[in-house]
């Protein structure tokens, strides 16, 4: 490939492969301040498409979008003790104001929890003031001292983060459940990333919460992502905040508490689950254009009228309402084009020459299988949209028997070391529920519990780390 190209492969040099992707695609690229990256327009495109589709089904849920300051009082933080612990090593501190030093020093949002709830605590009131349900699209600062990765893990990044108040628990649980589903629905029929959900542990839950339920994913390079989170927050932050209501029974009661996000890591999940040796590849309903349209002039011959259908088919794909692009560049040639489009992950390639121009037809070429077809002209648009719901499937069903692959049972810790160092994945194991084998096994392997399963599976084993009787099934990793 010329040096536009992805120099390293994937199953080789994954880590040097995920950075080339990045930058050559030109999804991202590093920011002048360490461990940040500047957004390019395709990486903000796909992110506004996950926007897209997730203020859709949270606005049908009742949630409405507000904006709060990036600016957090430390003695916000310090109101909820286990919450501000858990994120003080990550916090940027604001400790002068122009040439004046602040009386308070001032966090850059690590998350939004104390800053929002001293508001709740203002506009709620009784009964009729609930639930309350609001969600915040913003930039997050965490002052990251491991080793920073684009998407994955920079000081600053994008999210959302919903936050809710209700009346019971009930309704809490019920909200937990309702998110995690959207956040099923965005992982898996949007990013075509399958996911395994379920509970988190006492010690990998949240900050402050109740309990977490979260979306882990696999990655190719065996270690699995967790792509979002949902956390039912109890009444820990509105005994603190003191936000309280009075019911109908006319007593003072204090609210149920959720919070819930995503972020553009998502992104970078994505380009590691489907992309290849070329490149990106990305799935249809997230791609920043889902067709690209190729001219291939022969020798200066019948040049204007390739154009004119070039220019046709892009009218009629738009009109239908494909995301199309023409690249009528032309100071590069279309091997040139083909391997940009290619490393850009643009799903669908249209390329029309001579022999198209002569034969009624244009040549569709798939990022996802390289497979390449004629079409006739007068079935483009039906031919191209069944196309992309094609892709969209097959790169779902290719990452899901990856998974299904990479779920490994194991009934000993001589087997679960063996199988993490030599193969990696899940592994689903039998568990006491002992805190002190979830530490061992942390220690000593670096893998995590990332889900209790919601379902209760069958125990096939006693406890993987102590042999102790064992009343769970979880499913173990080692994570971004």
């Amino acid at each position: 490939m010329s040096e536009l190209g992805i120099t390293v492969k994937k199953s080789k040099q994954f880590s040097e492969w995920y950075t080339q992707v990045i930058l050559k695609s030109e999804l991202a690229d590093y920011a002048p301040i360490k461990g940040c990256i500047v957004f390019r327009a395709d990486s903000y495109a796909i992110w506004e498409k996950i926007q897209d589709f997730l203020n859709k089904k949270i606005k049908e849920t009742g949630h409405r979008n507000v904006y709060f300051p990036i600016f957090v009082p430390e003695s916000f933080l310090k109101k909820e003790a286990e919450h501000f612990e858990g994120f003080v090593p990550e916090c940027a501190w604001v400790t002068i104001g122009g040439s004046s030093e602040l009386e308070e020093r001032l966090a850059l949002r690590p998350t939004s929890e104390t800053i929002m709830y001293s508001m709740f605590k203002k506009w709620i009131r009784g009964w009729r003031d609930l639930p309350l349900k609001l969600n915040q699209w913003c930039n997050i600062v965490r002052w990251e001292t491991k080793a920073t990765k684009p998407f994955l893990r920079t000081r600053e990044f994008l999210w959302q983060e919903g936050h809710t108040a209700h009346a019971t628990k009930e309704e809490a649980d019920e909200e937990v459940m309702v998110i995690l589903n959207i956040y099923k629905d965005l992982a898996e029929n949007q990013l075509a990333i399958p996911v395994l959900v379920g509970r988190k542990t006492e010690s990998e839950k949240f900050a402050g919460a109740l309990y977490t339920d979260a979306l882990e994913a696999l990655m190719p390079d065996g270690k699995v992502l967790q792509l979002g989170t949902s956390h039912n927050l109890g009444q820990n932050f509105s005994k603190v905040f003191g936000i309280t209501f009075i019911g109908e029974d006319e007593e003072e009661h204090h609210v149920w508490q959720t919070s819930w996000g995503v972020t553009t890591r998502l992104i970078g999940a994505a380009v590691m689950v489907h992309g290849d040796d070329r490149g990106l590849v990305l799935p249809p309903r997230v791609a920043p254009h889902q067709v690209v349209i190729v001219p291939i002039p022969y020798k200066h011959v019948e040049d204007e009228t390739i154009m004119e259908k070039a220019r046709g088919a892009l009218a009629k794909l738009q009109d239908n309402g494909i995301s199309t692009i023409l690249d009528d560049r032309k100071e590069y040639t279309p091997g040139w084009k083909f391997n940009h489009w290619e490393v850009k992950g643009v799903p669908l390639r249209i390329e029309i020459g001579p022999k198209d121009l002569k034969n009624k037809q244009v040549t569709i070429a798939r990022r996802d299988t390289l497979e390449r077809t004629a079409v006739k002209e007068g079935e483009l648009a039906k031919s191209i949209t069944q196309m992309l719901e094609d892709i969209q499937d097959n790169l779902f069903n290719r990452a899901k028997k990856v998974l299904d692959e990479n779920i490994t049972e194991v009934k000993s810790y001589d087997e679960f070391r063996k199988v993490l160092g030599e193969k990696g994945g899940f592994i689903k194991a039998c568990w006491c529920s002992q805190p002190r084998c979830e530490e061992k096994i942390k220690e000593e392997t670096g893998a995590t519990i990332r889900i209790i399963p919601f379902e209760k599976e069958k125990i096939f084993s006693n406890c993987v780390c102590c042999g102790e009787e064992a009343d769970k099934v979880v499913y173990f990793a080692r994570a971004y």
